[in-house]
């Protein structure tokens, strides 16, 4: 067996250093499920390499789990640079849908079992 070392896979800055010590955003976070999406903004060259990286991958909608799960930060993180991005006009972001507005589940299989016993 050869002794190597495991390899890093968390990133070596940490995070209080990438939200330049802000535990919070100062606005309400953003929902989970929330979308958010890049503004064609001309975002200025003295972004951080994070906020830049939430731009690239953000060119269509994405939740705000999928930008954590993206850019490989902590959701506490994310919500801190999205609160950035936002407060600057460089993302949209767009509410989820409330559960009360959602399609029933059990009207949809009515439908759906409607729909089969006629083909």
């Amino acid at each position: 067996m050869t002794d190597r070392p495991a390899e890093r896979t968390a990133s070596p800055i940490r995070p209080y250093v990438i939200t330049r010590g802000r535990a919070a955003s100062d606005t309400e976070p953003l929902a989970w499920e929330s979308l958010v999406m890049a503004t064609e903004a001309a975002f200025p060259a003295s972004l951080q390499p994070e906020h830049r990286a939430i731009l690239a991958h953000c060119q269509g909608l994405l939740s705000v789990a999928e930008v954590a799960a993206h850019i490989g930060q902590p959701s506490s993180v994310v919500q801190v640079l999205l609160s950035d991005l936002l407060g600057w006009g460089l993302i949209v972001t767009r509410p989820p849908i409330p559960p009360a507005e959602r399609a029933d589940v059990t009207m949809l299989r009515k439908v759906l079992h409607g729909l089969e016993s006629r083909l």
